[in-house]
C-alpha cells in the first residue's frame, strides 16, 4: 500500500504562523476602532486661558473657584481618560486574551490536526502493515499449496512408479510362470507323446498278435467248418448210396451228429464277428434266445439271462446277430430243424474266442 509522505518542518508550522499572524491583525484593528470611537475631550488650553482672562477681572475668591473648578475639571479628564485607557487596556488586554486563546485553539487545532494525521498516518500504517500481513499470510498459503502440490505430486509419481514396479514385476513373474508353465506342458506333452507312441507301439503289437491269433483262429475255424461240410457230405452219400432202412438209420445217427455240429458252427460263426469288450472276464455265461428260419436266417437274439456285465451281454448278442444266415442249414429235415426254431445257447468269452 502506497505510503503517506511526512511533511517537512515548515509545512508542519505553517498553519499555526498564519493564526498567529492573522491573530495581531485583528487585535491591531480592534485598537485602532477603539482609538478611533474614543469621545474628543475639550483642549486644557482654552480653559486655562479664559481662567487667566477672567482672573484679571475678578476677584480672588472667584479665581479660586474657577481655579477649584479647573483643578476638577482636569482631574473629571483626566480620570475619564484613564478610564477610557483602563477601558481601552482591558480591551487590549481581552484581545490579546482572545488573541492567544485563538492562538492556543489554532495551535490545539493544529495539534489536534497533527495528531489526526498522525492517527491517520497510524492507521494508514496498520492498514498497509494488515495489507502486508494478508498479502504475507496469502504468499505463505500459496507457498504451503505449492509445497502441498509438489509433495502430492511426488506422492503421484511414487506411487505411479511403485505401481509401474510392481506391474514390471507381476509381468515377470507372469512371464516366468508363463515360461515354466510352458517348459511344464512340454515336458508333458513329451511324456503324453512318449506314453502314446507306447501305446500306440502296443497297441500295435497286440494287433499284430490278434491278426495272428484271428488268422490262426480263422484257419481252424475253416478247417472245422471244411470237416464238418465234409462230414455232412459224406454222410449226405452214404444216405444216397445205401437202402432205406440203412439211409434212415444213418439219417438219425447223422441228425443227433448234425445238431452238435450246428451247435458248434453257431459258436464259431458268432467268433468270427465277436469284439470282445474291455469288461469281458473269465467265467462270465450269458443265455441267449435265438430265433432262426428254415433256411438258415438269425432272425432275433435277446438275453435270456444275463452275465451282470451289460457289454459282454451286448457283444454275445451282437455277435450271433452278426451270422445272418446259415447256409448248412437248408437241407435239414423239419423235424431236425424244428429246434432251431427258437433255441437257447450259453456264450462264455471263451466260446467267443476259439
Amino acid at each position: 500500500m502506497h505510503q503517506q509522505r511526512e511533511p517537512s518542518a515548515s509545512e508542519s508550522y505553517f498553519w499555526p504562523s498564519v493564526w498567529a499572524i492573522g491573530l495581531h491583525v485583528l487585535i491591531f484593528g480592534l485598537l485602532f476602532v477603539s482609538f478611533a470611537m474614543t469621545p474628543e475631550l475639550p483642549e486644557a488650553k482654552p480653559i486655562v486661558q479664559a481662567t487667566l482672562y477672567q482672573l484679571k477681572s475678578k476677584s480672588q475668591a472667584t479665581t479660586q473657584t474657577n481655579q477649584k473648578i479647573a483643578g476638577e475639571a482636569k482631574k473629571s479628564a483626566a480620570r475619564q481618560t484613564e478610564v477610557e485607557q483602563m477601558e481601552q487596556k482591558k480591551v487590549e488586554q481581552e484581545a490579546i486574551k482572545a488573541a492567544e486563546q485563538k492562538k492556543e485553539e489554532a495551535a490545539q487545532k493544529a495539534d489536534d490536526a497533527k495528531k489526526a494525521e498522525e492517527a491517520k498516518k497510524a492507521d494508514e500504517a496498520k492498514k498497509a502493515e494488515d495489507a502486508k500481513k494478508a498479502d504475507d499470510a496469502k504468499k505463505a498459503a500459496e507457498a504451503k499449496k505449492e509445497l502441498a502440490d509438489i509433495a502430492k505430486k511426488k506422492a503421484e509419481d511414487e506411487a505411479k512408479k511403485a505401481a509401474e514396479e510392481e506391474a514390471k514385476q507381476a509381468a515377470e513373474e507372469a512371464k516366468k510362470k508363463i515360461v515354466e508353465d510352458a517348459k511344464k506342458k512340454a515336458a508333458e506333452d513329451a511324456k503324453k507323446k512318449a506314453e502314446a507312441e507306447e501305446a500306440k507301439k502296443k497297441v500295435a503289437e497286440e494287433a499284430k498278435k490278434k491278426a495272428a491269433a484271428d488268422a490262426a483262429k480263422k484257419k481252424s475255424q475253416d478247417a472245422a467248418r471244411k470237416a464238418a461240410e465234409d462230414k455232412k457230405a459224406q454222410a449226405l452219400a452214404d444216405l444216397l448210396s445205401d437202402t432205406p432202412q440203412r439211409q434212415q438209420a444213418l439219417a438219425d445217427e447223422q441228425g443227433d451228429e448234425t445238431a452238435g455240429s450246428f451247435d458248434d458252427l453257431i459258436r464259431s460263426r458268432a467268433a468270427e464277428g465277436w469284439a470282445r469288450p474291455p469288461s469281458a472276464r473269465k467265467g462270465m455265461t450269458v443265455v441267449l434266445q435265438i430265433g432262426m428260419l428254415p433256411d438258415g436266417t438269425v432272425t432275433t437274439v435277446t438275453v435270456a439271462k444275463g452275465s451282470g456285465d451289460g457289454p459282454f451281454d451286448a457283444s454275445a448278442v451282437a455277435a450271433v446277430k452278426n451270422i445272418g444266415r446259415l447256409t448248412e442249414m437248408q437241407g435239414m429235415k423239419p423235424s431236425d430243424f424244428a429246434p432251431y426254431r427258437s433255441f437257447k445257447m450259453t456264450f462264455t468269452p471263451e466260446d467267443l474266442a476259439l
